[in-house]
């Protein structure tokens, strides 16, 4: 058509500088979250089963706090800690316990490194008790059922101890009904006003989490996590699961897994803007991508780095990954990958 300007897109993309003026997403270091993993039972580190590449460290070592400091140096300063008990129970007295190992953990990392790094910690019992559900189960006429308000009373406890020990943030994932209205009253009453709760708001029963519960040891004995895990068939009930969290008190809310609810972590974002917004990459997603990795199928920086990308694109403003190292490196690298 005359009198038009000829428009080609291709212009804007025709340098690797170009494309990164133009760019409407990038990662930040800053914005990563990394898991770890410790118990009580080791006296040494050991390859996490399941989940290649990492290690799960003994909770009092120097070894743990090695790893907390170089990925600082990396620029990853935010930790998710989850622990692996030495003995399990009926109602997972371990994960409340002062000496139980995410609090012996977070005294170490505090008396060793300050207040540096952020620490996020796990609020569940699932790796705690003997029947690997995440919340007390009662023996009814429809056989046995989760009893969700007897469970709260115990996040209350392990959310108190951790706050007691050091942490950040409490982090409930046991998709208990009213769970952080619970634990929020809890902290206040204990005079941990001032310390925050990220809520998995939206976690899904997804078959992703199978390499976490290997290196944890929480399958299910018994049944599924079906009855208060989300629906993956469902997407607006996400909205109604961030509305009470928020309502709740919660600080930052959660879409886990990621990569395979895009669409959710949108949704969220598109409704609640003005709430942090966390994804959690999970176990199963990350395996999935080194298993390309390891056969060469992919290359490596840039399948890691658009993986990352597309979270953060569908509008995460943090992200839990087990690629969070591997991310920092790359972008200290200042390789061109797109």
């Amino acid at each position: 058509m005359s009198g038009f300007p000829k428009i080609r897109p291709r212009r804007l993309r025709s340098s690797v500088y170009l494309r990164d003026l133009v760019a409407e997403t990038s990662l930040n270091v800053s914005k990563l979250v990394l898991p770890v993993f410790v118990s009580e039972d080791l006296k040494r580190p050991v390859e996490t089963e399941g989940i290649d590449g990492h290690l799960t460290y003994p909770v009092n070592s120097k070894e743990l706090i090695d790893y907390i400091t170089a990925s600082m140096e990396l620029g990853v300063r935010s930790f998710l800690i989850f622990g692996i008990p030495k003995m399990k129970d009926e109602e997972g007295v371990r994960a409340y316990s002062p000496d139980g190992p995410v609090q012996v953990a977070i005294r170490n990392i505090r008396k060793e490194l300050g207040w540096d790094p952020l620490l996020f910690t796990d609020l569940c019992i699932c790796e705690y008790t003997s029947h690997g559900h995440c919340g007390i189960p009662v023996n009814t006429k429809k056989g046995y059922v989760i009893d969700n308000d007897k469970t709260l009373t115990f996040y209350q406890k392990i959310a108190v101890s951790q706050a007691e020990a050091g942490s950040d943030f409490i982090s409930p994932s046991g998709m208990m009904d009213g769970q952080v209205k619970s634990i929020r009253e809890a902290l206040d009453e204990e005079g941990f006003s001032e310390v925050g709760i990220m809520a998995y708001s939206a976690k899904y029963a997804s078959y992703l989490y199978g390499p976490f519960r290997l290196a944890v040891d929480s399958k299910p004995k018994f049944g599924d996590r079906k009855s208060y895990q989300m629906d993956p068939r469902n997407a607006m009930e996400a909205l109604r699961e961030v509305r009470l969290d928020v309502e709740e008190g919660a600080d930052i809310v959660m879409v886990k897994p990621a990569l395979f609810y895009l669409d959710v972590i949108r949704l969220v974002k598109a409704n609640f803007p003005e709430v942090p917004l966390a994804a959690y990459s999970v176990s199963g997603e990350y395996e999935m991508i080194r298993g390309a990795i390891e056969r060469d199928l992919v290359d490596r920086a840039g399948i890691i780095m658009e993986a990352m990308t597309s979270i953060k694109r569908a509008g995460a403003d943090i992200i839990i990954t087990y690629f969070a190292l591997d991310v920092a490196k790359i972008l200290r690298s200042g390789e061109a990958l797109f």
